[in-house]
């Protein structure tokens, strides 16, 4: 079997899971080679996995799907994770050297982001990033790499993102049940970061929105480095649970008006319009305004964007988005929403498609912003050094026939031939 460069994507989510599987191609891009996707009813909450048995068919679910299609054994996969209880902090370390004259070296920083993980944590917490904001050596400031440069004391700023240790050993459970590895935890808006924004807009300052069905993630970059992360426990299903008391439909009917007639501006919507649902066994079926559906849905999406808006403020980086807010996830496909963003917040936004650093393959296929998540975990393990483990499996074609099955055999065989 001739194993090459694939990375899994696994983006286990409050209402939906998304396994995709990327090949690394030329320019440091992704050729797209399978998808598979599931729903996750009741398996998933926030972000926070509360039945193991559902998830764990739903991933087996997903995963077979990405697999048949692409035709790859998936073994290793990168896992997303988010939820309500996920925190950042920030914390400054520093070491001392023994010799001022010697070059800092990798060796130096390693020490310096290892002791990063005795910070004092909240009980049943853990770290899942550790990342460098600046460095400062003999009281000189803003250094951004300090390899190669010369000093005693080296000290740095670091951005410290932790979550539950319950809630990552549930997914870490719910991988391996379903025969999977995990390669590596990534939270997810640094994810959906590798696939929708440009090195550009990271540099000049932006805010990621990343609108889930059960949470709303939150990270700031500015002079390339993330500095801000915060997750809102409010997404696209509250929104769902709105119009379903508010319009007094069933579920499945809710989240279909959402989808097809929802809009976040009251505004545009049309007063004459009106959606009929269909009555429950031989009821009369029911007549429901758009603009009314509009305006629950402006009302609940207003205070989504009212705490993201304070989280921004909180940050000190309002001032500094140069780049803007980009809108990604699930939850962004709302008609009208980048207007709302800006007439809550006063900043431009626009809605972030994961399709920029994909070469090739089903770009059409997940041309969405449902796929953000999974994309950015393929693109956050293409730069990674851990080894995939995924395997690509023998061409049909050369195992067809009788001359494709004596070479597969023989060359199965070689080593017996060479004892």
């Amino acid at each position: 079997m001739k194993e090459k460069e694939i990375i899994v994507g696994l983006d286990i989510g409050t209402t939906k899971i998304a396994a995709i599987v990327g090949e690394r191609a030329e320019g440091g891009k992704i050729n797209i080679m399978g998808v598979g996707l599931t729903e996750t009813r009741d398996a998933v909450l926030r972000g926070v996995v509360v039945n193991i048995d559902r998830t764990v068919d739903a991933i087996k679910q997903a995963v077979s799907e990405a697999s048949k299609k692409s035709d790859v054994n998936i073994k290793v996969v990168h896992v997303g994770i988010a939820g309500q209880h996920i925190k950042c902090l920030h914390h400054r370390g520093q070491i001392t050297r023994n010799n001022g004259e010697d070059e800092i070296s990798k060796v130096d920083l390693d020490r310096l982001i290892h002791d990063m993980h005795k910070v004092v944590l909240d009980p049943g917490e853990e770290i899942i990033h550790i990342i460098p904001q600046d460095y400062i050596i003999d009281n000189d400031r803003g250094i951004k790499d300090p390899i190669g440069i010369s000093g005693v004391r080296l000290e740095g700023n670091f951005h410290i993102i932790t979550g539950q240790v319950t809630a990552t050993k549930n997914i870490d459970r719910c991988v391996v049940r379903a025969n999977l590895e995990v390669a590596e935890l990534v939270l997810e808006p640094i994810a959906s970061a590798e696939a929708v924004l440009n090195e550009e807009e990271k540099e000049a300052g932006v805010a990621l929105i990343d609108i889930g069905g059960g949470t709303t993630d939150l990270a700031i970059f500015q002079d390339g480095i993330i500095r801000h992360t915060a997750v809102i426990p409010l997404g696209g299903e509250i929104i769902t649970n709105d119009i379903k008391e508010g319009c007094n439909v069933m579920q499945k009917q809710a989240e279909m008006m959402k989808v097809k007639f929802g809009s976040a501006l009251a505004n545009e919507a049309r007063d004459n319009e009106i959606i009929s649902i269909p009555g429950i066994r031989g009821r009369d079926p029911r007549e429901i305004s758009v603009k009314n559906l509009a305006h629950i849905i402006q009302a609940r999406m207003e205070e989504i964007f009212e705490h993201i808006h304070f989280e921004i403020k909180s940050s000190g980086f309002e001032k500094k988005l140069q780049g803007g807010i980009v809108l990604t996830g699930g939850g962004s496909q709302l008609k009208h929403l980048p207007q709302l963003v800006e007439y809550v917040t006063g900043i431009d936004a626009r809605i972030g498609y994961p399709t920029e650093h994909l070469s090739k393959g089903l770009i059409s296929e997940v041309r969405n912003p449902l796929f953000a998540t999974g994309i950015g975990l393929v693109l956050h393990g293409a730069k990674t050094p851990i080894k995939s483990g995924n395997e690509e499996k023998v061409e049909k074609t050369k195992k067809t026939g009788l001359f494709g099955k004596v070479k597969h055999w023989l060359e199965d065989g070689q080593d017996d031939f060479k004892e």
